[in-house]
């Protein structure tokens, strides 16, 4: 087997294996954007096994990389059979950098993913009519497993009608959420992050009665 032909497979099991490592992370972004948060949580299961992943696509970028750089041996100079032509574009070395710039991107997902999501609260758009109306709440949400997941059920919230804040954080399994109980409530703000995101609230706890 030629070195291009081992290096074009090692390529191609990186960007598999990236892709894969990244899906417990990507779903729920993409998912919640488009509308289709049933399907956001259908990888979470896949998050134990993430470290593991991304130690293998670093271990086959590894040996692409080799592959390419190494000195050729002198069998390999002699035989000029495989250098008459020109490799292609996708057993470049060039190709194998945009391979290894995209692969960081995606195992890299989770720290930049909130850039898909509005940052702004709601509290500018909503008219309090009583003070006493003003309710802080904390969902316990099972399935979360990174930021994007974070970024997924916090945006559920804030588009929810009635919250003024929201805030959530996959490593205490919790969703805050600042609202007008005169507008919603906290059951209405539960079955809206259960359905923008797949995942399930076991717990719903009202935290403070008063701003």
């Amino acid at each position: 087997m030629s070195n291009s032909n081992q290096s074009s497979k090692s390529i191609g099991a990186s960007l598999l294996v990236a892709f894969t490592a990244s899906l417990c992370c990507i779903t729920p972004v993409f998912a919640t954007l488009a509308g289709i948060g049933g399907i956001a949580s259908a990888f979470s299961w896949m998050e134990p096994f993430r470290p593991y992943l991304i130690g293998l696509t670093v271990l086959v970028l590894g040996v692409a990389w080799y592959q390419k750089l190494r000195p050729r041996t002198q069998e390999e100079i002699d035989c000029a059979c495989e250098d008459d032509e020109r490799p292609s574009f996708w057993q470049s070395k060039k190709f194998l950098g945009i391979v290894t710039v995209f692969t960081v991107l995606m195992l890299a997902f989770p720290s930049y993913s909130g850039i898909f999501f509005s940052s702004n609260s709601n509290e500018d758009k909503i008219i309090v009519v009583k003070e006493d109306d003003i309710l802080s709440a904390e969902l316990i949400v099972k399935g979360m497993t990174c930021t994007g997941c974070e970024h997924s059920v916090t945006a559920a919230l804030n588009n929810s009608e009635g919250v003024m804040e929201a805030s959530s954080s996959y490593q205490s399994g919790t969703a805050l959420v600042k609202f007008d109980q005169s507008k919603t409530s906290i059951d209405q703000l539960a079955a809206a992050v259960e359905k923008a995101t797949g995942y399930t609230v076991t717990e719903k706890n009202i935290v403070q009665r008063n701003p």
